[in-house]
């Protein structure tokens, strides 16, 4: 039977039709909206055998050496001009550069106001007042990579590659690299693995911590623990949500290092609570060569492994052999890459990294069979890590991540490390300055 409608009643329903769609509009873009998002990204970074209260000047000195070219900012800088967000892939929460010592890195995504302001309240255990601001970036903001590169100089000499822990040099190590050739020619031989790209691409949608109101960062008695809720015009009501001591910023490594850098360099530290995974690199100079080594067993020169990442991949790649089990509690250099045939000892610099937890928390919780079109209200992700850097060839047995008083690394010795060859060490940042 076919119905027809008289030309009355078309008239009658339009309108009808017209309001009940205009009533049920917000609540279709509601459901369809993408969900409220946070990254939190927390890094815990020293200097080996160093005091806190002077962890920030060797620190500041050295700390862009291995691809922190805009961080390492004082602890009054913020934004895009330290380059310290996570989302930006470098700077000191990324790289290690100092100071501060521990980083709070925050990202909104408010999909209903977008680069408006909002607040983090945080609980008392933290020690930074009642609220984290949330601000957009400046109008000044550049995403990585919008910079032109700079030119390359010309460059002379060697880059020597060695890796795997033990007290002598493997055979068939080092890879020998002709710096002057093409780098295409040798980059691939350094390339290796890199922690993948998770982050945000922050921009004018986001609103950020720290930032212009607030620079305020963790102390050592710093705790995350507890009630966090977010506010904000547009931001879900129910966007609180507790943190345990899985989210919690990481304890310091505690590293020890012992031996002259013409021998082997024996290195061992604390297991550090909730790591899943340790990595070692070590960059130094002889004469007109670049040194470069890697606690990697399966021959990856490790020069893009210093980053978050996820238990399974850690997992993963200790399987493969590139980094360290959860269990390992010592390595060490092979004996004379970084001194001279006749003995004397060049600058070297070595960086440690210890992987931890990440955590993902949603409202509502994701479903166990959510099919692919699921979304929640608002999800928050929680990255940690902690890492060190210390000066290869100074006896710090006994000193641990911060302590340590006698051993105070001299201004001249603190200088050591920049005996790289500086046209070298400017191309590798060009390449893998993440």
């Amino acid at each position: 039977m076919t119905h027809r409608f008289s030309k009355h009643a078309v008239q009658v329903l339009q309108p009808l039709a017209a309001a009940a769609t205009l009533a049920l509009a917000p609540m279709v873009a509601q459901a369809q909206a993408a969900p409220t998002q946070l990254w939190v990204d927390l890094s815990t970074s020293t200097m080996t055998g160093m005091p806190d209260m002077l962890q920030g000047g060797v620190g500041g000195m050295i700390g862009g050496l291995f691809g922190g070219g805009r961080g390492g900012g004082g602890s009054q800088t913020y934004g895009h001009a330290s380059g310290r967000f996570i989302q930006q892939g470098s700077g000191s929460s990324l790289t290690g550069a100092f100071p501060p010592n521990r980083v709070i890195d925050l990202a909104l995504y408010n999909p209903r106001r977008p680069g408006t302001e909002a607040a983090l309240a945080i609980p008392p255990t933290m020690g930074m007042g009642e609220q984290l601001p949330l601000v957009p970036p400046s109008p000044s903001f550049k995403e990585p990579g919008e910079s032109a590169p700079g030119e390359v100089p010309e460059v002379k000499g060697r880059l020597l590659v060695y890796w795997g822990c033990g007290d002598k040099v493997r055979p068939g190590q080092p890879r020998v690299i002709n710096l002057a050739s093409n780098p295409a020619q040798w980059a691939p031989v350094l390339a290796g693995r890199h922690a993948p790209e998770r982050a945000a691409r922050v921009g004018a949608q986001h609103a950020l911590y720290p930032n212009e109101k607030n620079t305020v960062n963790p102390k050592a008695d710093t705790s995350l623990v507890g009630e966090h809720q977010v506010l904000g015009e547009g931001v879900p009501a129910s966007m609180r949500f507790q943190l345990g001591e899985r989210q919690d910023l990481m304890s310091a490594i505690r590293l020890q290092s012992q031996g002259p850098l013409a021998e082997s360099i024996q290195l061992s530290w604390l297991t550090v609570p909730r790591a899943h995974a340790y990595h070692l690199h070590a960059m130094g100079a002889v004469g007109q060569d670049m040194v470069l080594w890697s606690s990697a067993e399966n021959g990856d020169a490790g020069l893009g492994l210093f980053d978050y990442l996820t238990e399974s991949t850690s997992a993963k790649w200790v399987k493969d052999k590139v980094l360290l089990s959860p269990g390992t509690t010592e390595c060490a250099v092979p004996q004379g890459i970084f001194a001279s045939p006749g003995g004397e000892a060049g600058g070297a610099m070595l960086r440690m990294i210890a992987y931890g937890p990440e955590s993902y928390l949603s409202h509502p919780a994701r479903p166990a069979n959510a099919p692919k079109s699921w979304q929640p209200e608002w999800s928050v992700r929680v990255r940690t890590k902690s890492q060190t850097m210390a000066m290869l060839g100074m006896d710090m047995g006994g000193m641990a991540g911060g302590s340590g008083n006698d051993s105070t690394p001299t201004e001249a010795q603190a200088e050591k490390p920049s005996g790289l060859p500086g046209a070298a060490g400017s191309i590798l940042r060009g390449i893998f300055g993440r």
